[in-house]
């Protein structure tokens, strides 16, 4: 898979079209997301999971492959 020919911009509603029920199902599930969760909340569940044993991270592969460089 290659980009391409993909330089001209999406349009939506040549691209994409979508109808009146799409909408309105994607409205329905954007009231019915999952809230995200604040840091303060987020920080109490880290708090709560045990933390992994030494043995269990030692045995954890490493980086693999060629090095790179970020340019």
């Amino acid at each position: 898979m290659t980009s391409e020919g993909s330089a001209d911009p999406l349009d939506l509603a040549r691209d994409l079209p979508t109808t009146a029920a799409d909408t309105a199902a994607l409205r329905r599930a954007a009231a019915a997301a999952t809230p995200v969760a604040d840091l303060e909340s987020y920080l109490r569940f880290l708090a709560g999971l045990e933390p992994p044993r030494p043995e269990a991270l030692r045995r954890r592969p490493g980086p693999r492959g060629a090095p790179f460089r970020l340019a």
